[in-house]
């Protein structure tokens, strides 16, 4: 068996290779010529699976150590019988720690109670970030129209959160059409009906927020400020935008320790599954998967400062690919 590792996925090396060839490469040299006698793929969102890379291969097995799939043809691989694994809510706390970072950083001082926080996509992410809030004393809104449609519960529309909500969080996956779309969720006409929001925090996908519309929304002063972790284009990030951030991050907002031993740990778990063998030395992390019980702010913001990351990629945003790729795992909340 022949297995292709994307190089920058932790906790993985030397456990595959009693199976058949590893090879640990960057995302941009796993290309068709180097997977077509490959049997198994260990990717993360840089290496975009399709016809392109997949044609003419032997590939059967494609696990990403990440949450989200737009990176991956799914109508593609299950046509060629390619079986494709996820890592659902693997960085779940991770994300809902840099938002309750960047919200800590922001209203530093300031108490939260009675605040309105609007949670956009309420799934692993967006489940933590509603409870944290609550927990914190925070009005918390729920925008989900997929939940809302199969449950009962207090969702309400994207309208009436950006009419009423302080501080709106998006945790949504990146759909490029459909009735639940949510490709520039955040347009033009919904910065405009921006009513009192004092902070927007995009950690889901870049394309989920229009970044132009931003930009304009932060210069015309329809909104105060913004948290950017996840930009349209990436690594060619709006330098504009950079400057007018809040908190301006490489994407990282979800790569604490404790999230890459669990998404590295659903991903060998599958392998194990799909192939019928047994991997040794999976790595496993004692931090809860759903997050730790949160009481105060302060237990977020010593845990983990936005701002320096900030200072970094603003004083070297052509470094967005390398301070990603070399990022310094941090800790979760414990």
């Amino acid at each position: 068996m022949k297995i292709i590792v994307e190089a920058n996925i932790p906790y993985i090396k030397g456990l595959l290779e009693k199976f058949g060839t590893v090879d640990y490469l960057p995302a941009s040299e796993i290309g068709a010529e180097a997977v077509k006698d490959a049997d198994a793929l260990f990717v993360r969102t840089r290496t975009r699976c399709d016809i392109r890379l997949l044609a003419g291969s032997r590939v059967k097995f494609i696990a990403t150590a990440t949450i989200g799939t737009d990176h991956i043809d799914l109508s593609y691989c299950r046509d060629n019988g390619i079986a494709v694994y996820n890592a659902p809510g693997c960085n779940a706390p991770a994300v809902a720690q840099y938002v309750f970072a960047v919200i800590g950083s922001l209203f530093k001082g300031q108490p939260l109670r009675g605040l309105k926080l609007g949670v956009v996509g309420v799934g692993h992410v967006g489940s933590i970030v509603a409870r944290w809030g609550e927990r914190l004393g925070m009005d918390v809104l729920l925008c989900d129209p997929p939940r809302s449609r199969r449950e009962s519960g207090d969702f309400v529309d994207l309208a009436c959160m950006s009419g009423e909500a302080d501080i709106i969080t998006f945790h949504t996956p990146l759909t490029m059409g459909g009735e639940d779309r949510t490709f520039h969720l955040a347009d033009n006409h919904f910065f405009d009906e921006l009513r009192h929001c004092k902070l927007l925090i995009n950690s889901s996908r870049g394309a989920v927020v229009d970044n132009d519309a931003l930009l304009d929304a932060l210069t015309c002063g329809k909104l105060e400020a913004a948290a950017v972790d996840c930009w349209e284009n990436e690594p060619l990030i709006n330098r504009q935008l950079l400057e007018r951030a809040f908190v301006a991050t490489p994407h990282i907002a979800g790569y604490s320790s404790d999230g890459k031993k669990r998404a590295t740990a659903m991903a060998l778990e599958a392998f194990s599954r799909h192939f019928g063998v047994v991997v040794d030395g999976i790595p496993y992390t004692d931090a809860p998967a759903k997050g730790a019980d949160i009481t105060e702010i302060f237990q977020v913001l010593q845990s983990y400062n936005p701002l320096v990351d900030t200072a970094m990629l603003k004083s070297a945003p052509e470094e967005f690919e390398s301070l990603r790729n070399n990022y310094n795992l941090r800790a979760e909340c414990r």
